[in-house]
């Protein structure tokens, strides 16, 4: 049989395919790109925000339309959060929560049996261990995915996340140094480490987070680490020392603020100030001189004010962020914040995210610039017209106008011109 797997949303969800895919190889499935050739459909959801679930609605009920004697599999973080109303999706054949989507083929055998829709969504629960198969492969030429943890305690008021992914969970050191073994063995030369809260790391096993990033810098074939988010109140002194210490470790930390209103914050349920935070950027930049920190900013949060933006504003205008990803806030059912008072019109939020794009790419444009002169090192990536494209080790997007660069391999290069998106270096 053919099957075709897509995903929906975060680096956790893209890794938790390419576990599936490995799986499907691995019982004698064919993995097909053509929706034609499919006999079996993988979806595997996102649920961050209602528009996620709108999403993956309408690729399911697309799928089956287009394709009515296929299989048709929903999983991911959309059915463990919401069971019923993925349950009552009908164009699903197999509905199963992301806590057990290493049963898929159990449940397809299942269904080519009876010939009748399989819905089996098991909960989380407090205390259950980090699972899953590590992987050998990822789809994706010069780097891969480790995920390491998964799971989030925070219960911020707008997420709903901690219900679609359980408590944090944590995979062991051995399992992190053998899989950063087999993707070097690949010939991947990077890997990103990501996870649900990430820098919860080791919260259920007494690990140090600092000592996951390290485990996976031990392999020789490694030559990179990066990180994905990280929440700012687990990013300690300790933690920035020992980080310090792993030539290997990108300089790139991308630490999640959703505002920078201390009034907005405990509304959030966030667990930080605007000081704190600002107090560990300056850490951080003088451990990593040469590191970029990059963000995220939610705006519109039910009550903000246009002083609360304002103050937004100036605070990412202060930091001064190499890159910040913005997004209106919107209401999600199940959520404490969805009853808050004070709702913001969707003009307004318009207008929000508008002003503060106008900054952010404003400062964008003049960190690219301050590159220009610099001599750093990239791994080629993909031709952009008569460009190789690469990232340096910081995360700035290199365009290189040279052929002939070996791809997946470390190239020095030198930056001699900038615009307000690529660095163009020779």
């Amino acid at each position: 049989m053919k099957v075709k797997l897509y995903t929906l949303g975060c680096k956790v969800n893209q890794y938790e395919t390419q576990e599936m895919t490995e799986d499907f190889i691995k019982h004698g499935f064919e993995v097909t790109l053509s929706d034609s050739e499919a006999d079996v459909f993988v979806v595997n959801s996102c649920t961050v925000t209602a528009q996620s679930d709108k999403k993956t609605r309408q690729l399911v009920r697309r799928l089956k339309r287009n394709n009515e004697n296929s299989i048709v599999v929903l999983t991911g973080c959309m059915p463990q959060a919401f069971p019923e109303l993925s349950g009552n999706l009908l164009q699903a054949d197999i509905v199963i929560g992301n806590k057990n989507n290493t049963q898929i083929i159990l449940k397809i055998n299942e269904y080519l049996k009876s010939h009748s829709r399989v819905v089996d969504i098991s909960q989380h629960v407090s205390g259950e261990l980090f699972t899953g198969e590590p992987i050998k492969d990822f789809n994706e030429r010069t780097r891969a995915i480790i995920k390491i943890e998964d799971g989030c305690d925070r219960f911020c008021s707008y997420c709903v996340i901690p219900i679609a992914r359980g408590r944090v969970r944590s995979k062991p050191i051995t399992d992190i140094k053998s899989e950063a073994e087999a993707l070097a063995k690949a010939g991947y030369i990077e890997v990103v480490l990501v996870g649900i809260n990430l820098s919860a790391y080791g919260k259920d096993t007494g690990e140090s987070f600092a000592s996951a990033v390290a485990a996976a810098c031990e392999n020789e074939g490694i030559k990179r680490v990066r990180l994905g988010s990280l929440e700012p109140d687990h990013i300690t002194d300790s933690v920035i020392s020992e980080l310090s210490k792993l030539p290997k470790l990108c300089p790139q930390f991308h630490i999640s603020l959703q505002s920078g209103c201390d009034k907005t914050l405990k509304r959030m349920n966030r667990h930080y100030t605007v000081d704190e935070y600002l107090e560990l950027c300056n850490k951080l930049r003088k451990a990593f001189p040469d590191c970029t920190l990059t963000t995220d900013v939610m705006v519109g949060f039910a009550g903000e004010t246009e002083q609360d933006f304002d103050d937004t504003m100036a605070f990412v205008r202060k930091v001064g962020f190499e890159k910040v990803h913005i997004f209106p806030y919107s209401v999600r059912e199940g959520t404490r914040a969805a009853e808050f008072d004070g709702q913001v019109e969707k003009s307004v939020k318009e207008k929000r995210v508008a002003l503060l794009m106008e900054l952010t790419d404003k400062i964008r444009a003049e960190f690219l610039s301050a590159q220009v002169g610099k001599t750093v090192e990239i791994i080629p990536e993909t031709k952009q017209g008569s460009y190789i494209f690469g990232y340096t080790a910081n995360y700035t997007p290199v365009l290189v106008k040279n052929k002939a660069l070996e791809f997946g391999s470390l190239v020095k290069v030198k930056i001699i011109s900038a615009d307000s998106e690529y660095c163009y270096a020779e």
